[in-house]
């Protein structure tokens, strides 16, 4: 069948990005086919049209959507025909109308989650258990930092991380998201234009620094984010908004505290089905329970999808992106 979908031919700017029509084959063997009904806009898609993280050409973009099973391919148990399902970890080629994706890496829609929301939430939810629950447990009464606290992935990580009981220090780029930030659960908002955030922290703190830092701004915020750990802390790296970070001496560590730092992805946590599938079903419960609220806050039709990538590179957008095909 011929469907739309938003290809790329080449690594470039936004411009590069181009609404195509495409043949969608039957659902393979262990495989659905999907109309989507919403589509998560989010930074890795950015990272994939750039070529910071290289894909063979023609590409098609988009790691997280929500739709209707269509059809079910060969050796399918457990779904059927009208279900509602959504996936947030790829594979890659969400930016589509209709895409085959395996079953193994979607899960059923409750009632209570709509498609949007369910759109929004998948890869951001997904990252933010990976990193609350994985890559470090975070424990009650515990302080953390996180850098971009009123984007799509901290407006969630603020409100999961109150759930489970800690105080989140969150920094932002403008007044305006302060509120932001507050309203989705940070304890403490800095504004890193206008304010010193080592400092900050270390009058939060009294002097003592952070477990953990969370960073998904990349380059400009990584040594800030050292600075602001106490001895035998952890830096999570997750993304590269500003940049990668390129090098790196390591003698810095032990000089600023014998410190920790990973990089990790959500795809490596998520790789196996059933970790993934465990992974979801905690997200699902903790946004039935209304303690995470996922705010869609900007919606471009799927042709509009290069305006989506330059308002979200330039940090014009505030907590859940969606592309509606």
């Amino acid at each position: 069948m011929k469907t739309k979908a938003v290809e790329i031919a080449q690594a470039g700017g936004p411009d590069v990005m181009r609404l195509v029509d495409i043949e969608v084959p039957p659902p393979g063997a262990g495989e659905l086919l999907l109309r989507q009904t919403a589509i998560g806009l989010n930074y890795i898609d950015t990272y994939h049209r750039s070529g910071l993280y290289p894909l063979p050409m023609p590409a098609v973009l988009g790691m997280e959507g929500a739709g209707v099973v269509e059809a079910v391919g060969s050796g399918v148990k457990g779904y059927k025909a009208g279900d509602r399902v959504a996936y947030g970890v790829g594979p890659r080629g969400g930016y589509a109308r209709h895409r085959n994706i395996p079953a193994g890496r979607v899960v059923k829609l409750p009632k209570a989650i709509g498609d949007e929301t369910a759109a929004g939430m998948m890869l951001k939810g997904l990252t933010v258990r990976s990193l609350l629950r994985a890559v470090y447990k975070v424990k009650r009464g515990e302080t953390i930092l996180f850098h971009a606290a009123a984007g799509g992935v901290g407006v969630i990580f603020t409100q999961w991380a109150k759930a489970l009981g800690a105080r989140v220090i969150g920094t932002v780029g403008s007044d305006d998201k302060i509120a932001v930030a507050k309203a989705h659960g940070c304890t403490h908002v800095i504004n890193y234009r206008t304010e010193n955030v080592v400092e900050r922290v270390k009058e939060i703190t009294g002097g003592a620094g952070l477990p953990v830092v969370y960073d998904g701004v990349g380059q400009s915020t990584f040594m800030t984010s050292l600075d602001c750990l106490r001895p035998r802390g952890l830096l999570v790296v997750f993304g590269n908004a500003s940049g990668p970070v390129k090098s790196f001496d390591l003698g810095l560590l032990a000089s600023k505290g014998s410190l920790y730092v990973t990089r990790p992805t959500v795809m490596t946590y998520m790789a196996d089905d059933k970790e993934l599938a465990e992974a979801s079903r905690d997200l699902i419960d903790i946004v039935k329970s209304g303690k995470v609220k996922i705010p869609i806050n900007q919606r471009y039709a799927l042709a509009d999808a290069a305006q989506a990538h330059r308002d979200l590179e330039s940090r014009a957008t505030t907590g859940t992106t969606i592309l509606i095909p």
